[in-house]
């Protein structure tokens, strides 16, 4: 059975003016995407211009990044002149790597400083290994940007079967915020004692956590959950087992909820809140966890929700000294790279967050009406059991964005 849709919270602190955002000319190397919506009348210059890297990347990353320009491009033409993106892409990637041995420019982050956001397709392909993709190219924007917070909304969208019989008599509709700069990826450790001969090498990866980077994503998660109908926030610990970082968890959680009494709290084990997004969602509103554990627990969600490919996420930094990327969950799926079957719709998800953290809230708000419109009249990838393109998905979102 399809679930019911619930209306989205915004997942950002408040933004500061416009003008804050850095706007300079470029010179953009445009994706192949479908011509958007014109605007009628007489065309005018746009009121602001927002500066926006696009990095495709690898496998299905193209395709579902260009469905998002086209949608976004549809927002600016209809905007009669109010905003327009000015895009640049990026050729990096495992292609790239390939070609050069490394996944991005060496100068690519000062280049990338520059924008007011990134747009990011998915990272990965056989030829390179899954952790060099990985740590050269997303991991290194996110951790050198300081984008601390990984916002990733778990929504049940209408026409999308859900494997969980709870969607059927429940509005779901949580928010997981992920620590995304230490914690288990914080990329300390290192191999030794390969000389030893067969079976004699070592490996060492050490999780970090610091008492600044836990209290800092878990009140941007008590802030979050001030936005929401219901004001709770779910911390994900496994103290039990690993009595040095994940007790400091506990207890910086303990210490920032004091400063939040209007806010409802639980602590829950990892597995227990495994078991709890499977069997008890409706008590969920923002779940706040570690980097592993948020990675995994969100996946889950979005599977529960119906598919990987539906699932949008912010990499955030809330302090705005480097530019956030926003970039949809599901992976690079080599396997249906270039067959045209890609979901676009966990991307232009990614977009509208991009939106709403640009301060385009009620922009943000057509698209994912758009999105809802879309699924609940069955235009639907093979993901989720229907048999529509990724270009027919794309040409029902922009054709549903009404005005």
């Amino acid at each position: 059975m399809a679930a019911r849709l619930s209306s989205p919270s915004s997942p950002f602190l408040p933004r500061p003016p416009s003008s804050s955002l850095r706007s300079r000319p470029a010179s953009p190397v445009p994706l192949p995407v479908p011509s958007p919506v014109p605007c009628r009348g007489v065309p005018v210059a746009p009121t602001h211009t927002y500066r926006i890297a696009a990095i495709p990347a690898d496998g299905v990353g193209p395709e579902v990044l260009a469905s998002a320009r086209a949608v976004l491009d549809a927002l600016a033409a209809d905007s009669h002149g109010a905003f327009a993106f000015d895009w640049e892409e990026f050729p990096w990637g495992c292609g790239h790597f390939e070609r050069t041995g490394r996944m991005m420019d060496e100068d690519g982050l000062e280049r990338l400083r520059e924008f007011d956001a990134i747009c990011f397709g998915a990272v990965g392909w056989p030829t390179v290994p899954d952790h060099v993709s990985l740590w050269g190219l997303r991991l290194r924007i996110c951790q050198s940007f300081d984008q601390w917070a990984n916002v990733r909304p778990v929504r049940f969208l209408p026409g999308v079967r859900s494997p969980l019989r709870a969607a059927d008599a429940h509005a779901l509709d949580w928010v997981v915020v992920r620590e995304n700069s230490e914690g288990e990826y914080a990329g300390l450790g290192g191999r030794n004692f390969a000389g030893r001969g067969p079976g004699g090498e070592v490996a060492v990866q050490s999780a970090l956590f610091t008492e600044r980077g836990c209290e800092r994503v878990m009140r941007f998660a008590f802030e979050l959950a001030r936005t929401r109908s219901r004001r709770k926030v779910s911390s994900v610990t496994k103290s039990n087992a690993q009595q040095y970082g994940m007790v400091l968890w506990d207890e910086v959680f303990a210490r920032v909820a004091a400063d939040y009494p209007d806010v409802e709290t639980e602590s829950v084990l990892v597995d227990a809140m495994s078991a709890k997004f499977v069997l008890r969602p409706w008590e969920l509103s923002v779940v706040v966890a570690s980097n592993l554990n948020a990675d995994i627990l969100s996946d889950l969600g979005s599977a529960l929700a119906g598919s990987l490919g539906l699932a949008p996420s912010a990499n955030l930094n809330p302090e705005r000294r480097f530019p956030s990327m926003f970039e949809p969950v599901h992976g690079s799926a080599p396997d249906i790279a270039g067959r045209g079957w890609a979901n676009p719709i966990g991307a232009v998800g990614s977009a509208a967050m991009m939106l709403e953290h640009l301060g385009l809230p009620a922009e943000a708000a057509r698209v994912e009406r758009a999105i809802a419109a879309v699924t609940a009249a069955g235009v639907l990838t093979r993901d989720l059991g229907g048999t529509a393109g990724t270009a027919e998905v794309t040409r029902a979102l922009v054709d549903s964005l009404g005005g």
